[in-house]
């Protein structure tokens, strides 16, 4: 039994010893399957989507140069009024400057008659130009033209401060139409801080009055994307709702990038009576079209710069370059046509990996 164990050892040793290596290379290898699509790069047109604030072009605040009491408007200043050209917007009580401007015109005036005997002595060819506008001046009347002077006349009228008085009842009368203010085009008033019989001080904001025609929306687009973008695009502008839809175009876009954002400043013109002032939108610009370029789910992005594309079974990354994000998709350039791109989500992909295409 001992010579039967010890030949039984030896069989068993001699034949691990001495037994065939496995043969690996034949072994089946594991594919992962995985869904693709073959890249075929088209000229794509670019709908640039972003949101803005609605502003009127014409539009500026309204405040007080002179002090008195809110007398009149040709209509009541409220809120929401409409103003056509030319109305008063709001008259504050002039009496007491107007009193002064007259007490002015009446020294000038007794300034003037005092000199006309000089005149007519020294330069007589030039009296009767005077003599005629001394009698047709009215103290209640805006202030005319100084006649004609020669040279010679003007020294001696300057030395008399004439002038310096004319110059200076004209600078009041220019203050004085400061106390009546109009409206220079027609619009609305969407603001109004103060009721007749309020004691306006200068410097005092008086409300904020626009023209309700033509609004621009300010939007702001990266810097890659502005040389998709032109003066006279077309622009689609949504309410938040979607229940308007408004036309617009590119009337200006800004050299300067923002520092902070690294953004540029888009201004959109529209007509549309359907904008107010304020309201927020959202805007579709037309742009240029992207030339040989392709679009594929941003989910597919590695790395914000790399896709997967499938090479004989195995996955490789290959850098592309992302021109515009799309809600879901992304626009990129640096695929070839023919290229086959992986569109499974597979977490577990790696470069290398062996897969076989659905």
């Amino acid at each position: 039994m001992g010579i039967l164990f010890l030949a039984g050892c030896s069989y068993l040793a001699y034949y691990l010893v001495n037994k065939p290596k496995e043969d690996n290379t034949n072994k089946k290898k594991l594919y992962k399957p995985v869904s693709v699509e073959q890249v075929e790069n088209t000229n794509i047109p670019l709908i640039i989507k972003t949101n803005g604030i609605a502003e009127a072009t014409k539009k500026f605040e309204l405040f007080s140069e002179v002090e008195g009491v809110f007398e009149y408007s040709s209509k009541d200043y409220r809120t929401g009024q409409n103003f056509k050209k030319g109305q008063v917007l709001l008259k504050i009580n002039a009496d007491e400057f107007k009193a002064n401007v007259i007490s002015a015109k009446s020294d000038f005036f007794n300034l003037l008659v005092s000199i006309m005997p000089d005149i007519k002595l020294d330069f007589p060819n030039e009296f009767q130009n005077w003599q005629d506008y001394l009698e047709t001046f009215e103290v209640e009347k805006s202030l005319k033209p100084l006649p004609e002077y020669s040279k010679q006349l003007k020294y001696f009228i300057t030395g008399r401060n004439l002038l310096s008085s004319y110059f200076n009842i004209k600078n009041l009368e220019t203050r004085l139409n400061k106390f009546v203010i109009r409206a220079p085009f027609d619009g609305i008033l969407t603001e109004a801080s103060i009721n007749p019989g309020t004691l306006i001080r200068p410097g005092q904001k008086l409300g904020e009055f626009v023209d309700p025609s033509v609004y621009e929306v300010e939007i702001a687009l990266q810097k890659a994307m502005i040389s998709y973008v032109d003066i006279n695009d077309t622009v689609v502008l949504k309410s938040l709702d979607g229940l308007s839809k408004i036309q617009g175009q590119v009337t200006r876009i800004n050299s300067q990038i923002d520092q902070e954002t690294q953004t540029i400043q888009v201004f959109v013109k529209t007509t549309d009576p359907k904008v107010k002032e304020g309201m927020y939108l959202q805007v579709e610009i037309a742009g240029q079209t992207v030339e040989n370029a392709f679009a594929l789910s941003r989910s597919l992005l590695q790395n914000e710069t790399q896709v997967f594309v499938v090479k004989d079974t195995v996955l490789a990354y290959k850098t592309v370059r992302p021109v515009y994000f799309l809600e879901e998709k992304a626009i990129v350039k640096g695929l070839e046509d023919g290229d086959f791109i992986m569109t499974s989500n597979l977490s577990s992909a790696y470069p290398g990996m062996l897969v076989k295409t659905k």
